[in-house]
């Protein structure tokens, strides 16, 4: 059995309730208060976790030299450069939401972007690092990353599998020991054709880890399918309110939202159980109500048992369905009352 990994205070693996992860983002909308109101909504909520992102514009590219031009983006007319300034979490913000976050029972912990970012966050000391989908290739920020020895989750987004071979490569060399691979469809928002989830299990068969999902879809419905076949964690951006705005708030989960997702996640986890046949103690009551062999007229003795005279009816106290047709011309051995259950006796 793949490893269970210990984040903190929570355990995550196949035989612990899914690892719900609340991404923040940038739904903070360059508020401290907002961005505690979203760890608190999230921990009564239910979640797991609390997830920030750690950079600066200046670690993330440089200004004026991308300018967002599809028409289908959310982002479509921004600069880069600007979106990035925009969404940013201020590194002071860090320490405060982390201890509150951890004070509510969530474990807290972020996706660096560059070397500072790692540096920084390993001297708040959180117990994992995320590693974004943009950021999978490249490899002297895994290298760093997995020097570290925390547990390490990887989004798997738009990627090819030799990429993504790479970077597991890089991870486990590195120091890397404990890796959660999660599926990921890296666009906003994502639709559910494009979510292929029946890859999750593939990905934990095909480098031995434990596997979950990052979603970028509207609603519940793929995450808990994702749990269906296996995923341990699954990391929603999370808003107040999408109303309110904000870089990633179409695509975002609200409270009520995020609430039922970690209910129907555990559900469903439950659900899975075991491969098992037979009647369940649980079912033992409810057989009662399954069919058998009844008396439905009044039978002389030597009369001849006939499709007239018998039935196969509810509940089950008599003799089984299977033996209707044995039971068809036979003579009855005394007086049967109508409703009388049929027993070999009788024959």
């Amino acid at each position: 059995m793949i490893q269970s990994i210990h984040i903190e205070n929570q355990c995550i693996g196949a035989l612990e309730r899914p690892f719900i992860i609340a991404e923040m983002s940038g739904n903070h909308n360059k508020s401290l208060d907002r961005a505690m109101e979203i760890v608190r909504a999230a921990a009564l909520a239910g979640a797991s976790a609390i997830k920030l992102q750690t950079y600066t514009a200046d670690t993330m590219t440089l200004p004026e030299i991308f300018k967002i031009e599809d028409e289908n983006s959310l982002w479509q007319g921004r600069e880069l450069y600007e979106l990035y300034q925009e969404a940013a979490t201020p590194w002071e913000w860090h320490k405060p939401i982390f201890e509150y976050a951890r004070s509510l029972g969530l474990v807290a912990f972020s996706s660096p972007f560059d070397a500072s970012s790692v540096d920084f966050l390993e001297e708040l000391g959180v117990g994992a690092f995320k590693i974004a989908s943009f950021e999978n290739t490249d490899l002297p920020l895994l290298t760093k990353i997995a020097a570290t020895r925390k547990p390490v989750i990887l989004s798997t987004g738009a990627s090819t599998l030799s990429e993504l071979d790479e970077a597991v490569s890089t991870l486990r060399t590195h120091g890397c020991t404990e890796l959660i691979l999660l599926k990921c469809t890296s666009t906003y928002p994502a639709s559910p054709e494009q979510s292929n989830l029946k890859t999750i299990p593939h990905l934990q068969q095909l480098y031995q880890c434990q596997v979950g999902l990052s979603d970028h879809t509207m609603g519940i419905g793929v995450p808990i399918a994702a749990i269906a076949l296996g995923a341990t964690v699954i990391e929603k951006h999370f808003t107040l309110n999408r109303a309110d705005g904000g870089v990633d708030s179409a695509f975002s989960l609200e409270p009520h939202e995020l609430k039922s997702l970690v209910q129907e996640s555990e559900r469903a986890f439950l659900a899975m159980g075991e491969i098992r046949y037979g009647v369940q103690v649980a079912e033992q009551k409810s057989v009662a109500f399954k069919r058998s062999v009844y008396v439905v007229k009044d039978i002389k003795a030597g009369d001849f048992f006939s499709d007239e005279n018998i039935r196969v009816i509810r509940p089950a106290n008599g003799l089984a369905p299977r033996y209707y047709q044995t039971l068809l011309g036979k003579r009855a051995a005394i007086d049967i009352k109508r409703g009388t259950p049929m027993t070999w006796g009788l024959i």
